[in-house]
């Protein structure tokens, strides 16, 4: 679709293209020019003002999602310290357990202390700290703290032959790796 303005025009096609068009209006205002060129200027100023306005929400938005995603972690993990000191009272009861069993007469110590035990393993499993499983596992040093090694025949090399203190994790962080004893494989006879 053309314009029948165009069918009128007449191009030099041997002209150069540097040379003067003459058919510009002579009473085009050189201020005008200039005002049109401010305005431009100005438009652009507020072009890059906008831009960097949304560049400065943009980082406040991040830094409010990223303080928001501390304080998540921290709150999480907030029992950490606490847990730590309590997993040593855990060891003792576990011990006082295993050593009134192996005596006459104290049935009823025997009870109590199971009750207290189970009492704090509860507690422990409602705040999400979980222990660690050991004893035939594949050792991990992110879960498992070697103590030592030991030959085993029931036990190939590299597996968990032995808990000697449970390990707990706090949802997926280690309070306190296992200490554990780990299979070098068959005795060699």
């Amino acid at each position: 679709m053309s314009d029948a303005r165009d069918d009128n025009l007449e191009v030099d096609k041997d002209a150069p293209l540097h040379q003067r068009n003459d058919d510009v209006s002579p009473e085009l205002d050189p201020e005008a020019t200039l005002t049109l060129s401010d305005a431009e200027r100005r438009q652009l100023e507020l072009l890059d003002a906008n831009n960097r306005a949304l560049r400065a929400q943009a980082d406040l938005d991040n830094y409010r999602k990223r303080v928001q995603r501390e304080q998540q972690q921290e709150s999480r993990y907030a029992l950490m310290p606490l847990l730590r000191d309590l997993l040593p009272l855990l060891d003792n009861i576990q011990r006082a357990i295993e050593a009134a069993e192996k005596h006459q007469g104290t049935e009823s110590l025997l009870e109590g202390f199971k009750l207290v035990a189970q009492q704090l393993q509860s507690i422990l499993i409602q705040h999400d700290c979980r222990s660690i499983e050991a004893l035939g596992k594949i050792f991990d040093p992110n879960l498992h703290e070697a103590v030592s090694q030991a030959p085993s025949d029931e036990y190939e090399a590299g597996k968990i032959v032995m808990q000697i203190a449970g390990g707990y994790q706090l949802h997926d962080r280690v309070v306190r790796p296992s200490q554990v004893i780990v299979s070098t494989g068959p005795s060699p006879e």
